[in-house]
Formats: C-alpha cells, sequence, structure tokens
C-alpha cells in the first residue's frame, strides 16, 4: 500500500492590529502583546498593514504619545516596514464599526480572511461576534496570548 498524500502546511494566519496594539507593542513594550509579537517576528503569524494604518500610526506617533525612554517614532516605523505586509485598502465591508476611524481594520480583517483582529478598542470588541461569522476573531492582546498556548504557532 503506498503512504498517504503529504498533506499541505497550513497557511501562516494572518493578523491585523490596530494602532493601540501597534503602540502596545512597538512603544511601550507591554507584556500582554509580547507573545503575538514574537509570533509575527518568528514567520507564525502574518501582519498585514495599510497605508492608512500606517497614515494613522504616524500621526499618533507625532502628536500623542507620552514620551518613554528607549523608544523613538522612527524605530517604530522602522519595525512596521519589516513586519507588516502593506497591502492595498480593501473595499468596505458590510460589518459597520460604530467609529469610523477604526473601519479600516474590520474592513482589512474581513477581506484578507485575517484570523484574528488584535485590539482593546470598545468599538472593535463589540463586533466580536458577527466578525467570527466572517471568520476573524476580534481579540484584546491578553486573550490572544492566553489562547496562544491551546492552537499551534
Amino acid at each position: 500500500m503506498p503512504p498517504p498524500p503529504p498533506t499541505a502546511a497550513p497557511a501562516t494566519p494572518v493578523v491585523v492590529l490596530d494602532t493601540n496594539a501597534v503602540l502596545d507593542w512597538l512603544w511601550f513594550a507591554d507584556h500582554a502583546i509580547q507573545p503575538l509579537a514574537t509570533a509575527v517576528t518568528r514567520g507564525a503569524c502574518r501582519w498585514l498593514q495599510t497605508d492608512a494604518m500606517r497614515d494613522e500610526l504616524r500621526r499618533v506617533l507625532a502628536h500623542r504619545l507620552p514620551p518613554r525612554a528607549g523608544a523613538d517614532p522612527a524605530a517604530v516605523e522602522a519595525a512596521c516596514a519589516r513586519w507588516a505586509r502593506r497591502i492595498e485598502a480593501p473595499p468596505p465591508c458590510p460589518l459597520r464599526c460604530r467609529d469610523d476611524d477604526d473601519q479600516v481594520f474590520v474592513d482589512l480583517a474581513l477581506a484578507a480572511g485575517a484570523r484574528w483582529l488584535v485590539t482593546r478598542d470598545r468599538a472593535l470588541l463589540a463586533l466580536r461576534r458577527r466578525a467570527l461569522a466572517h471568520g476573524t476573531e476580534i481579540v484584546t492582546p491578553a486573550a490572544w496570548a492566553a489562547a496562544a498556548t491551546a492552537r499551534p504557532t
């Protein structure tokens, strides 16, 4: 009897990080997001970002962050350039966020078939159940980390 055919390796899961999750990782070095940061930097997750998301991050870095020893806006942008795959903004999806500024994250997550949208934003978290029906889990960094041990990365 011949051996079974090899199975294809599962695709690298896609993750979308909202601006606050990016800042938690790259500005504040928040321990709650470190397991996800490790997964991204090791290639176990593929982080997607649009130009609009990068532009928003630049605005926040330029105007609204408290100073932090060792934190550098240029280093944050360099990390995004290194670890996030830039893609074109998708068209709006049918799932609407009550905060128009956060809609870009939902649109990208659903259009790209992201496994996760990572955020602490209440308007995005309010869409959890409806996003899950589209195949995307909207989770906090802490919830992602807590579940990481239960799934292969």
